[in-house]
């Protein structure tokens, strides 16, 4: 499914309940307020939080490459217990995601993408607002990946994708963690 972008008309997201589920998005899209709305805590890891973890800050990108490892082992962990895994960072770039469905597919879970296209302007009057801000080349650099790759998403392997276009958009989601028989993972 891939809602219009801009529009007003609520979206209604449906997650198995044992699925990979990327959110994609610029910095300052609105990612982590979103999974803090709609998703468990437990279901979350955020590269941001694992960076707080790590080095005491969320804005030190030293640890990057432990934090990218550390989050692979949390979210095989849960594709492999059969349940909800949400990755909360930009995921802007297509290999990062590349690996992360290979991951949900070696477990045989899906992957949901939701994507927070929103416009530059939004995310950079946004992040002028944070404590910890993010630089401006940086966000506009993440913005231009996500619109090179936002039409060829479909490509990717993922089992549903949900382009949220605008503010209004991303505050009328209506999300659903469908409920029923977890699966279990496929042997690796």
């Amino acid at each position: 499914m891939r809602p219009g972008t801009g529009g007003s008309r609520p979206v209604t997201i449906r997650i198995p309940p044992a699925a990979l589920v990327m959110l994609v998005g610029a910095a300052a899209s609105g990612k982590s307020t979103f999974a803090a709305r709609h998703l468990g805590v437990e279901s979350v890891v955020s590269s941001d939080g694992l960076r707080q973890a790590l080095a005491g800050t969320e804005s030190d990108q030293w640890p990057n490459a432990a934090v990218f490892d550390r989050l692979q082992e949390w979210v095989d962990a849960r594709l492999a217990a059969g349940v909800l895994a949400v990755v909360d960072a930009t995921n802007t770039d297509w290999m990062w995601r590349a690996e992360l469905l290979r991951r949900a597919r070696l477990k045989g879970r899906s992957a949901i993408a939701i994507v927070f296209n929103l416009p530059l302007d939004v995310c950079l009057a946004r992040n002028a607002t944070r404590s910890r801000k993010v630089p401006v080349s940086v966000i506009r650099r993440q913005v231009d990946e996500l619109r090179r790759d936002v039409d060829r998403l479909d490509l990717e392997g993922f089992t549903a994708i949900y382009v949220l276009g605008s503010v209004v958009e991303v505050d009328a989601v209506s999300l659903q963690i469908e409920k029923g028989p977890m699966a279990p993972a496929l042997p690796s």
